[in-house]
């Protein structure tokens, strides 16, 4: 995937420490590691994506 279009989180500040997100013109979420943009993205389907949000926001996932 091109470089134009990725977004990190605000809260990572410049230490590439995070994901990076990107919304490809098919729809859903691709995804990819801010220390290495060159390396794999997983891509994930719009109905996918929307159940992951739904279980973060419904606290799903351990935050630690």
């Amino acid at each position: 995937m091109r470089e134009v279009g990725w977004c990190k989180s605000t809260y990572s500040a410049q230490a590439n420490e995070c994901v990076e997100t990107r919304r490809p013109v098919s729809g859903g979420m691709a995804v990819r590691d801010s220390k290495d943009p060159g390396g794999p993205v997983l891509a994930f389907g719009a109905d996918a994506w929307a159940s992951f949000l739904a279980g973060v926001k419904g606290g799903e996932f351990p935050s630690g």
